[in-house]
């Protein structure tokens, strides 16, 4: 399905999305070519040689209303080489099914600092295409409504690389158009929903950057986006306590591993 045709859909189904802090987003009435942006380059989990799940990826018939935003917890490497991602994505796997002891990799995208886009969590890719969702464990109990990107690094006292950035916004942009949301209001930071440093202070500190790097990418649409945020969260939460350590991913209300 293309994107202008998964926006159509959406549109149809959802005359209004309901976001944290009871916000209502604007939900384009109709899409135009500037709002149907082409997806970024996504290597796939055979590219970066994903271990089998032990159990398939839940999919719902849904778009998600809101875009989370993470760091990795891990080294703030140089090698921003498409082998380092790989590895990359292939270390978070092994974290999450070996050591939290869940089906797959918890998040539905990765992005490097190298720039390099991962799709995480199986079937992830396939259902963004479709406008449906795929069931995380990134975001404790939101994981129903919510899409996770992972971005490699550790941002509390540093800022995310040129190409970490670009691509980010790119993504968040992509993702915007495919499900239809407002990016004024979709686009949140781990911390907004848990007790967490994530996505660090720096990164945390320009989401309304991002917000606005998507809209000008958006700029054109014939949606009107609303001026309304979620309520934000304060500075100050404590740092990762070990590597990929990036704060709650699933709790009580998460009925999927």
């Amino acid at each position: 399905m293309s994107v202008e045709s998964s926006l159509n859909r959406r549109t149809l189904l959802k005359g209004a999305a309901t976001v944290a802090g009871g916000t209502v987003l604007g939900v384009a009435a109709t899409p135009s070519p500037a709002s149907a942006l082409a997806a970024p380059r996504v290597h796939t989990r055979a590219e970066w040689g994903a271990r089998p799940p032990t159990s398939a990826a839940t999919v719902l018939d849904r778009a998600p209303d809101h875009i989370v935003v993470h760091h990795t917890a891990t080294a703030n490497t140089t090698d921003y080489s498409v082998a380092a991602a790989y590895s990359l994505s292939r270390g978070i796997q092994n974290f999450h099914m070996d050591s939290n002891g869940w089906a797959d990799t918890g998040q539905q995208l990765t992005i490097s600092r190298g720039g390099h886009l991962m799709e995480g969590r199986n079937r992830s890719l396939a259902a963004i295409n479709a406008g449906d969702h795929v069931v995380g464990a990134q975001t404790a109990n939101h994981n129903d409504h919510t899409i996770g990107i992972e971005n490699e690094g550790l941002y509390m006292t540093v800022q995310p690389t040129t190409a970490l950035w670009n691509r980010l916004v790119e993504t968040c942009a992509w993702l915007c158009g495919v499900y239809g949301l407002d990016p004024a209001a979709a686009i949140v930071g781990h911390r907004d929903y848990n007790a967490t440093a994530c996505p660090g202070d720096r990164l945390y500190a320009r989401l309304p950057e991002l917000r606005q790097a998507v809209l000008i990418k958006l700029d054109g649409a014939s949606a009107r986006w609303s001026d309304a945020a979620p309520a934000r969260r304060p500075d100050g939460f404590p740092g990762p306590r070990y590597t990929f350590d990036h704060g709650p991913a699933l709790g009580p209300a998460d009925t999927y591993r």
